[in-house]
């Protein structure tokens, strides 16, 4: 079978946007205090610029599956097929739902007064239905009965455990490279807020480690297990499991090691070396994190070995 690379890029874009709009307010409520929300990052115009970009993609990217179920391009698609997906099928009613919440989320920018916690409240709210609709674009989807409802609790769990640590890396990143050297109070705030993560991180860890087992027992099965290697879509899943494990590594480098280290350069009012160490480790766990986003949008192109 030959990878639309195109629409692998729409659904990579469309989990990287979401996962934002519900990750970076998420982080900002439970990791920053009083005025930090409002004057450390441009939240109001980062969840507007994802949500209308997200409301664009989203509509794309649904699109683009009905012109591949119909064998037609996007350019030939008939509408009347198109309100007959929408309105007949669960992919649809979840498309649906998609763009109200980033229609919601979009709104919100607009008229929520700029007391930053009820707008970061509602926006990651808005993000969270948006983000646990895609899995009615996966493998979940296809599955019936009793297991389709245990394998989309899981697929939902995964994709909002897996957004919040996007967005707080995103955060955390963002904070440590607005300017070619942070201040001494950015460095500050981005260690406590890296202290405080420690704890959030280790529970969404926990959950994507779960939910990951099952969907793993759910589309490879026991018996193809040890055939993964003999397959594109095995293949896929083995790297995507080695990124993630060295984002683990990474994390753990961040809570025991560089985080400490940090804290105490601050205390010496000698934190330049330090706050250079933890951007780089940081850049490159977020780079990571694109990569096995960049991996799921492929694999949900992909049949799974459960499939036959």
């Amino acid at each position: 079978m030959e990878t639309d690379w195109p629409i692998v890029a729409t659904r990579l874009a469309l989990y990287a946007d979401l996962g934002l709009l519900f990750g970076v307010p998420l982080f900002a409520l439970y990791a920053l205090r009083g005025e930090e929300r409002g004057q450390l990052l441009p939240f109001r115009l980062i969840v507007g610029t994802l949500a209308a970009v997200g409301a664009i993609l989203s509509l794309l990217g649904f699109a683009s599956m009905a012109a591949s179920m119909t064998g037609t391009g996007l350019a030939g698609l008939d509408r009347g097929i198109m309100m007959m997906l929408i309105s007949e099928t669960a992919v649809g009613w979840a498309f649906v739902a998609r763009e109200a919440a980033l229609i919601l989320a979009l709104a919100f920018c607009l008229r929520i007064p700029r007391k930053p916690v009820p707008f970061l409240v509602l926006a990651s709210a808005t993000g969270a239905v948006a983000v646990g609709t895609l899995a009615w674009s996966g493998h979940a989807a296809a599955s019936e009965g009793t297991a389709a409802i245990v394998h989309l609790a899981g697929d939902i769990v995964h994709l909002l455990a897996a957004s919040a640590w996007l967005g707080a890396l995103a955060v955390l990143t963002g904070l440590m490279m607005m300017r070619r050297e942070p201040t001494a109070e950015r460095v500050r705030i981005t260690h406590r807020a890296l202290a405080g993560f420690a704890t959030v991180g280790s529970i969404l860890v926990a959950l994507i480690i779960v939910t990951g087992v099952l969907n793993g027992l759910v589309l490879v099965g026991f018996d193809a297990f040890w055939l993964l290697g003999t397959t594109l879509y095995g293949q896929l899943l083995i790297t995507k499991i080695a990124l993630f494990a060295a984002m683990l590594w990474l994390a753990a480098s961040h809570r025991f090691r560089l985080t400490p280290a940090l804290g105490a350069a601050l205390e010496q009012d000698d934190a330049a070396s330090a706050a250079s160490t933890l951007r780089r480790s940081l850049v490159v766990e977020t780079v990571l994190a694109f990569a096995i986003l960049a991996l799921v949008a492929w694999l949900g192109t992909l049949a799974p070995p459960i499939s036959g």
